[in-house]
């Protein structure tokens, strides 16, 4: 019996042998798909330095699942958390200080910048292009190289910049936000693919039995009431087995839903039917030997075991006072960010895999400056806090942070522009995201644009760039982890598309 055979089993549970629970599954086409590369791999494993060896086997002994073959080389992350700016924060207003453009206020931005470069619908129609300057007042903080200036908005992560690698030239291809969100989230604009934290629950499986390897929340905010809808898709498996897809963690109601007994149905007639689920799926996958029967299985087995993992897991009541007032006034608020940031913690120090928080409102097409020092108020300490609390954890050595929106925003304003009051358009050509911890170098600011903050001019980082760097980190050559879906061996970073590790911001 399923649920009896939990209890009994649930120590031994770390102690499963992730090869064997992959060949088990294994289905006939998939294993004589493998048998020809069977004998290189073996010759190249044994090609590998011993270290590198050793901590490839040491990893593989503690986790569940995952492929055989995965982490490709010894990773310097053993986990991540994606902090994402949904909306599109403005880079200008935020880390690209633009001191000359408080000259161009209202003049027109020159073609010679623009060059044709597509514009949306929101502003194609306009007359005029004006240069909006950013209102805030930036400062050069110490980040023990050249210094990194922040604005007024960001003092908490001022303080930390010693810590951060800004990367200020990152760029898109996606105009609008559901693409480029889509982009950023699962390597392509098109609806359907994996997410980046389905990729690493299938190569890399979990250390964590008892909880989902990727864990999604969505924040609450005070800026821009009306916000752009994210798509469970966004942190959707696609075409991998559903197993693999983010569990999104509700901030009202239980923390998962359909995770409590309903209402009226004992422990044990819940029992009885997931018992009677089990068996009947076991017979449908003896017929038809369909992996994704198997996967269902796996998320019954799991739901029971975050039955009481998950209320564990939210319980702050442990968390001593000082912690709590890192992460700023909001902590204790379920939904906010700053609860969420704690969470995350918590999460990591249970070996959950990644760990994405969407914080959406970030989208000033106008009253920009009211919103963004609202929206900048709601992650600013909170971000620190979680940076500066894994690493007196000792913990931000293999921990890897990531924080950054979908594209950037205009250096011109949409709408009517005041001395006081300007909104920005979507810019896929610039903006600005932050990484820390898990050997990324500490202290620099990589990449440059030009006086408009317009165009790049130094050091581009793609957004496949980007998710081939965070794979890297997790111990995966992007090139090498694939799935075969209607005949094509996709990949996270794309296989007609180039894509690179940014070694220049690594240790």
């Amino acid at each position: 019996m399923l649920m009896s055979g939990l209890r009994n089993n649930i120590v031994k549970e770390s102690m499963v042998d992730p090869i064997k629970e992959y060949l088990k599954l294994e289905t006939r086409r998939q294993f004589f798909g493998k048998c020809a590369m069977g004998l290189g791999g073996a010759a190249l494993a044994s090609l590998l330095p011993s270290s590198v060896a050793n901590a490839l086997e040491q990893q593989a002994g503690t986790r569940v699942g995952g492929l055989p073959e995965l982490p490709h080389f010894a990773p310097k992350a053993k986990r991540a958390i994606y902090l994402f700016m949904s909306g599109a924060p403005s880079q200008m207003d935020l880390y690209d200080y633009k001191p000359k453009m408080g000259e161009w206020f209202d003049k027109e931005l020159p073609e010679t910048v623009r060059m044709g470069q597509r514009l949306t619908t929101m502003t194609s129609g306009q007359n005029r292009f004006p240069i909006a300057p950013s209102i805030f007042e930036f400062k050069q903080h110490d980040n023990g190289s050249d210094g990194a200036w922040l604005s007024e908005l960001l003092p908490h992560t001022a303080s930390m910049v010693k810590d951060l690698a800004i990367i200020k030239s990152v760029h898109t291809e996606a105009i609008n936000h559901d693409p480029a969100i889509t982009y950023v989230c699962t390597g392509n604009e098109t609806p359907g693919k994996p997410s980046l934290g389905a990729w690493l629950s299938y190569g890399l499986g979990t250390e964590n039995n008892n909880l989902p390897s990727f864990i999604v929340m969505n924040a609450t905010w005070t800026g821009r009431k009306s916000a752009q809808a994210l798509y469970n898709r966004l942190w959707g498996a696609g075409f991998l087995p559903s197993e693999h897809q983010g569990v999104l963690l509700r901030s009202q109601g239980d923390p998962v839903l359909f995770l409590s007994n309903p209402k009226g149905m004992s422990e044990d007639a819940r029992k009885r039917m997931l018992d009677s689920l089990v068996k009947l799926n076991e017979e449908l996958y003896e017929e038809v030997g369909d992996p994704e029967t198997h996967a269902r299985i796996s998320q019954y087995e799991m739901a029971f075991r975050m039955q009481s993992s998950v209320p564990e897991l939210t319980d702050l009541t442990q968390e001593p006072a000082n912690v709590l007032e890192m992460y700023g006034p909001d902590v204790n608020t379920p939904g906010t960010f700053a609860h969420c940031c704690i969470l995350a913690r918590r999460m990591m120090e249970r070996d959950v895999r990644l760990v994405q928080i969407f914080h959406r409102g970030w989208d000033q097409h106008g009253n920009l400056p009211k919103d963004i020092r609202n929206q900048a108020r709601d992650i600013d300490q909170p971000s620190t806090a979680l940076v500066q609390d894994l690493k007196q954890r000792g913990m931000l050595d293999d921990t890897l942070v990531i924080w950054g929106g979908e594209f950037g925003r205009t250096v011109y304003c949409q709408g009517a522009l005041k001395k006081d009051n300007y909104g920005r358009d979507h810019h896929p050509k610039c903006f600005t995201m932050w990484m820390a911890g898990a050997e990324i170098k500490s202290g620099i600011v990589h990449g440059e644009t030009d006086d408009f903050s317009y165009n790049i001019i130094k050091d581009p980082v793609s957004v496949r760039d980007l998710n081939a760097t965070i794979l890297h980190q997790l111990g995966i050559d992007h090139e090498r982890l694939t799935y075969k879906f209607q005949g094509l061996d996709h990949r996270l970073t794309g296989v007609e598309e180039k894509s690179r590790v940014v070694n220049e911001i690594l240790a």
